[in-house]
């Protein structure tokens, strides 16, 4: 029974301390969001499953919460993007493009658990629709640093790695998956666990004969190559010149150059992302040390609406989880310190005293004030150390003398000072 009162594996309690520090970065994640011009949304944490059900032999589909009720199939979110899609495709006529939305969600996948890894987390996503354009990347991208910077995260503690699958598909349809293009989201799913598995390890996934993707031997060798390289000409050499992948992330660091944050910037084919929905730049933020897993991660999805039965519109966007740059902004000894605070303490010494104290905290209240009532009276070495507690800026104290004068003692716990306050 003793296990059955914990919080399930790999979720959270949050007590007040966690609480505060949770919404000092959700306040964090609002304020790039509303400074970038983007507008608030929310969608229910619980969806149709079959939202989510694609059939690219992702990870995301086997960690679903998922469950079955009064003949319906339904899946705990597991990610914000395919949820952005169905109530951008519910008012697809009317919306005004290009659209800029954000949101901070609660999501859900069954995972193994490691560092940075729990199976609830929550999330930010940031979306742009309707833009096909490289400038809808770099926007999203000048975003992840605002944030970074606010946090107090400089070019030595954290760094953006940009790649694209349009130019991974380009390469690979000139030469191993000339004759089996249909491979290859099956191979995008097998190389994004690169960092996780290691080189041998994808290259072994890739020559299964009896896998989803089924290379020679020589040949997955050859894309596990392609993988190892950080220099766009080497990566675009045997494509021709007028590659639009190519041209794309050109434009997109000359872009970043405008921002600022192209030294920030590192070029790696080895980003692809998992999710089978991506089309083109992808990108994804990780501590500049490399001890932790990616802080965020996203790029472009133009098709994802026509996937789920919708018009053809062009997408953009990324997720970034609270797990993870909590655990970085930790390891570097940048976590605020969030005390407990409130405006004022309101103490009555007894009973007689009380209804006093509930008038004066009521008018408090009124003015704006964050007020704790004590509930149990006492001495004023008490009040003292229940205003501490509180973290609280002025204690109003109301004893015998002071209800009798119609007034409370008022001390700036701060300064030390005293003074009077007429009782309502």
């Amino acid at each position: 029974m003793a296990g059955k009162l914990q919080a399930p594996r790999g979720t959270r309690d949050f007590y007040p301390e966690e609480l505060r520090l949770r919404a000092w970065l959700f306040e964090h994640f609002r304020a790039v969001g509303r400074a970038f011009g983007f507008e608030e949304v929310d969608a229910p944490v619980l969806e149709h499953e079959e939202l989510f059900t694609r059939k690219a032999g992702e990870e995301i589909v086997e960690q679903l919460y998922h469950f079955e009720l009064h003949g319906r199939r339904l899946a705990l979110r597991p990610e914000m993007t395919p949820s952005i899609a169905r109530m951008v495709m519910a008012r697809a006529g009317s919306l005004r493009l290009p659209l800029r939305w954000f949101a901070v969600t609660q999501n859900w996948r069954y995972e193994r658990m490691t560092r940075g890894r729990k199976r609830e987390h929550y999330q930010w996503n940031m979306d742009v629709w309707g833009e096909p354009r490289p400038v809808a990347e770099a926007e999203l991208i000048a975003a992840v640093f605002a944030l970074l910077d606010r946090l107090g995260l400089g070019p030595g503690d954290a760094r953006v790695r940009v790649s694209s699958r349009a130019l991974l598909e380009e390469t690979l349809r000139r030469t191993v998956l000339a004759d089996r293009p249909e491979a290859f989201p099956a191979l995008c799913v097998v190389i994004d666990k690169l960092e996780k598995i290691g080189r041998d390890a994808v290259v072994e996934l890739l020559s299964d004969r009896a896998g989803a993707v089924g290379l020679a031997r020589p040949e997955a060798e050859q894309v596990a190559a392609w993988l190892g390289l950080s220099d766009l000409e080497a990566a675009s050499e045997g494509l021709p010149a007028g590659s639009g992948a190519v041209a794309e992330l050109r434009e997109l660091f000359e872009l970043l150059d405008a921002y600022g944050v192209a030294d920030r910037v590192d070029f790696d084919t080895s980003i692809v992302r998992g999710l089978a929905y991506y089309t083109g730049i992808v990108f994804e933020g990780f501590d500049a040390g490399g001890s932790l897993r990616s802080l965020c991660g996203g790029g472009r999805y133009d098709r994802l609406l026509q996937t789920l039965g919708g018009p053809s519109i062009p997408a953009v966007g990324f997720g970034f989880g609270d797990v993870v740059i909590l655990e970085l902004l930790a390891d570097l000894g940048k976590l605020p310190d969030l005390p407990r605070r409130v405006d004022a303490m309101v103490f009555p010494f007894g009973e007689t005293e009380r209804p006093h104290a509930i008038r004066l905290a009521a008018a408090l209240r009124a003015e704006g004030a964050s007020v704790e009532l004590s509930l149990a009276g006492g001495k004023l070495k008490r009040a003292l150390a229940d205003a501490d507690r509180a973290g609280a800026r002025r204690i109003y104290v109301i004893g015998p003398d002071e209800a009798k004068a119609g007034e409370a003692m008022v001390r700036d716990l701060e300064s030390g000072e005293q003074s009077r306050r007429s009782l309502p």
